[in-house]
């Protein structure tokens, strides 16, 4: 009977090159000094502002009709419908339409 592929994956024994979770065992790296951080990834948000204040402007205004029109459109319609609302709902509005509630 063969063992479970269970049974192989516990911590490797013996001599092996490859040790357990970081531990190479092998020969030490030569020729690493220092270790430092690039200046592009230092640099990584530069001129993301004074991008945006030229680009975002221009991209927002053409894209203004897709968002700006129905918004209005919309803002409209609610406002007008409140205020004929409010008119149906008062004195004049029952004495006009007749409702005698």
């Amino acid at each position: 009977m063969r063992t479970s592929q269970a049974a192989f994956s516990g911590m490797p024994t013996g001599k092996k090159y490859m040790g357990w979770w970081g531990d190479m065992g092998g020969p030490t790296q030569k020729g690493i000094i220092q270790y430092s951080v690039s200046p592009f990834q230092q640099n990584a948000m530069k001129g993301a502002l004074h991008s945006y204040l030229f680009y975002g402007f221009k991209r927002i205004m053409q894209q203004a009709p897709y968002f700006a029109i129905p918004f209005a459109a919309g803002y409209g319609l609610i406002a007008w419908a409140k205020s004929k609302n409010a008119y149906y709902n008062s004195k004049q509005g029952h004495l006009e339409h007749g409702h005698d509630e």
